[in-house]
């Protein structure tokens, strides 16, 4: 009954509207599950904004395809745009055969670094490790962020591991490297003029001012061989976080002759999430959707 209610409050939250009547008509959406059932790592409290979670959005068995992504919502870290940057993104990938699952990662103030990436490495690795349970293939999961929740992603991309063979938790033995990631107007660089200042401050705290932190965060001095390959979307208007910053991420896919793809709109600012009422940007999710499918991730089986 608890996490029935927690979960309607987070909908009218997210969504402006009754959550009871958008739950019911809803029936992908599932459960909420709590990433560590027994604390997270470096929690400082036990109440909600103390455990990160993972809102469970199952494709259609009719329509779904063994893919999933880990959506991670934008909000600065300081906040969670967990609306129209996740309930609507699942939904739209339910509707391609994707299992989606909106990850709620610990933010500032009370979270700094490294307990974000801690939460979306935990939540791959989840995916994974209960991909017979959700019927996804666990070779097929990927990770998807938009602007801050953007740079959490670049994270997940370019910092992983196999996983620990000796851990007690089942969940710690599998790894957490996405098999591809999904970038939209994202917060990529943390040293440069285009550097977004409020993600930077939100996610070191009293450490903004360390240079090797500052440096090992820009995510795209971590790309390598090893890097999934990434689809990245931005717009030239974008005057809150650059698109240079998807430019200097895409660059250094390129050089490490990774598999990539960007998509630059000429108009359109920041935040807009899937922009359904612009008749431009809107093409953007089909774009993606073309792209997922010409890799092979969204093949049935």
């Amino acid at each position: 009954m608890k996490t029935t209610i927690l979960r309607a409050l987070a909908l009218a939250i997210a969504l402006g509207g009754p959550a009871l009547s958008q739950e019911k008509k809803n029936p992908l959406v599932g459960p909420i599950e709590v990433l560590w059932p027994k604390g997270a790592p470096l929690a400082v409290g036990e109440g909600e904004k103390d455990k990160p979670s993972l809102s469970v959005y199952l494709a259609p068995e009719d329509k779904a395809t063994g893919a999933a992504v880990v959506v991670c919502p934008g909000g600065g870290y300081q906040a969670l745009a967990t609306g129209h940057e996740g309930h609507d993104v699942a939904v739209f990938f339910n509707n391609n055969g994707v299992s989606a699952f909106v990850l709620t990662y610990r933010i500032a103030p009370k979270y700094r670094h490294p307990c974000p990436m801690l939460d979306v490495q935990r939540a791959i690795r989840t995916v994974r490790a209960r991909a017979a349970e959700w019927k996804v293939d666990p070779q097929r999961i990927g990770v998807m962020g938009f602007s801050a929740g953007g740079h959490l992603a670049s994270t997940a991309v370019t910092y992983f591991d196999d996983g620990k063979a000796d851990a007690e938790d089942a969940i710690d033995k599998v790894g957490c490297r996405p098999d591809f990631g999904i970038l939209v107007y994202p917060v990529i660089v943390l040293d440069k003029p285009y550097t977004h200042k409020g993600s930077k401050q939100n996610l070191l705290g009293q450490r903004v001012g360390d240079p090797e932190l500052v440096d090992d965060l820009s995510t795209e001095k971590r790309v390598t061989a090893k890097t999934p390959p990434c689809f990245l979307m931005h717009t030239s208007g974008d005057t809150g976080v650059p698109a240079e910053n998807s430019i200097d991420f895409y660059l250094a896919l390129r050089k490490a002759k990774v598999p990539a793809e960007l998509h630059i709109y000429e108009k359109g600012g920041h935040g807009f999430g899937l922009a359904p009422k612009d008749p431009v940007l809107s093409s953007w999710p089909d774009r993606m959707i073309a792209w997922m499918n010409g890799r092979g991730y969204l093949k049935k089986g």
